[in-house]
């Protein structure tokens, strides 16, 4: 099949037109997630014999007392005064305000044997949060996670499970902030940084809030996401910062719970890969919305990632108001993560059975976006052949980049005042198995 571009296809206007009308009706609301409630109680760490002089002498048996205290007494506020504080991994409890304040870094052990037992893979995480309700974790100071201890080890076995093209390539290591099934729970004005894998992670989580942390790992970090709700609803990320060595925020659960009514806002993402919707799209995802971000030299932009025997439903989802600059891709919509070169992509396989797995995208608007100096491509847009993309439309987007837009295995295309400058060939690139693409000023 040879692609077609854009100036002939003046095909099959009904099926954009409904397609952009189903779009419009399905756009998803604002999100205002319950907020924790913590008893006026005041605790300090250093009561429970917790040392911030001497970065040397561990205070993990210290941490561990102080929340003991807290949960006993039916909660309240831990204060960690300014210090440099040396432990090893302890949980938060329920009714808690775990309050790091100016000058207070917590620096965890590089020591693995100090995080065996529990967790994925056998490590528990720095900070575990479990079965907890009302957690608010805030302040100004900074969690140090010690990951360049783990970091080269990393990037060895990401390296051999590479080359033998093995299904994961993520070595164990422990997340740095974990919470898994826990209800209203916030986390505000903290600095986190060389988290040995992800930095703060929400699984199967209800009314989640984290606003205006930053987020801070070398760009070649491996696996260090920085945000990762999983599986959770009512989650509100705003007026963060995130530099980072993997996705900057990455939604997308692997079988669990549907998630739904996603805002991210106002953030900035510097080194990383953008703000995800995937790879791993089981669960489902819908309604979400991506508003008044900035992408300063991330790896990609607007970002939905699966693949087959990995996908779901996603749906309703609205990225808008965006500025990027110096990201490799724009926008990528794909259904062939890491396993297809684009160009098989293009058209040219033959579809599989569907399953529950098969991934699914529809109902995505992408508009009001300027990206300037992309280093690889404006983008692409490309489902599978038994699941087409479905009813997708970019507003008023404008890109300039080396090479122009790719869609192919869409259903219901609207193209409405795009502008794209390719360095070199066409600026938008559509391949035969597209059906309905309209394009306007």
């Amino acid at each position: 099949m040879k692609p077609r571009f854009f100036a002939s296809l003046l095909v099959t206007t009904a099926i954009s037109a409904v397609a952009a009308a189903t779009a419009e009706e399905a756009s998803p609301a604002d999100v205002s997630p319950a907020q924790p409630v913590i008893p006026a109680r005041s605790f300090n760490v250093k009561d429970f014999g917790a040392v911030g002089e001497n970065a040397s002498v561990p205070n993990t048996d210290a941490f561990k007392r102080a929340v003991e205290a807290v949960d006993k007494a039916g909660g309240g506020t831990l204060v960690v005064p300014a210090g440099t504080y040396f432990t090893g991994p302890f949980s938060l409890c329920s009714n808690l305000n775990f309050h790091l304040e100016a000058g207070a870094i917590l620096l965890f052990s590089p020591d693995p044997e100090a995080y065996r037992g529990g967790g994925p893979k056998g490590f528990r995480p720095l900070i575990q949060i479990s079965n907890a309700h009302d957690v608010l974790i805030s302040g100004s100071g900074t969690l140090n996670g010690n990951g360049a201890t783990w970091w080269p080890e990393a990037l060895r076995f990401k390296a051999e499970a590479n080359a033998r093209h093995a299904s994961s390539n993520t070595s164990p290591r422990p997340v740095m902030v974990a919470f898994t099934r826990c209800q209203r729970i916030r986390v505000e004005g903290l600095t986190l940084t060389n988290s040995p894998v992800f930095n703060l992670s929400q699984s199967a989580c209800q009314d989640v809030t984290v606003e205006g942390i930053t987020i801070l790992n070398p760009a070649d970090s491996p696996n260090t996401d920085g945000i990762d709700p999983k599986d959770c609803q009512r989650v509100l990320i705003a007026h963060c910062r995130i530099d980072t060595g993997d996705d900057c925020i990455a939604l997308g659960g692997s079988g669990g719970t549907l998630e739904q009514d996603i805002l991210v806002t106002d953030c900035t993402f510097l080194h990383g890969h953008g703000c995800s919707i995937g790879s791993g799209t089981a669960s489902g995802l819908r309604n979400m919305i991506v508003r008044r971000c900035t992408f300063d030299g991330t790896e990609t932009g607007v970002r939905f990632k699966s693949a087959r025997g990995r996908g779901g439903l996603v749906e309703n989802v609205v990225y808008e108001d965006l500025k990027m600059r110096d990201v490799g891709v724009a926008i990528s919509v794909s259904s062939y993560y890491e396993n297809t070169p684009i160009d098989s992509a293009m058209g040219r396989e033959r579809p599989e059975p569907v399953a529950a797995t098969t991934p699914r995208w529809r109902n995505i608007t992408i508009r009001n976006v300027t990206a300037i100096d992309c280093r690889k491509n404006a983008g692409l847009i490309a489902g599978l052949p038994e699941m087409p993309v479905e009813a997708i439309a970019l507003e008023n987007v404008r890109i300039a980049a080396p090479k122009g837009l790719h869609v192919v295995n869409c259903r219901g295309i609207t193209l409405r005042g795009v502008g794209i400058v390719a360095a070199t060939g066409p600026d938008v690139i559509v391949d035969d198995s597209v059906q309905g693409l309209v394009r306007s000023k």
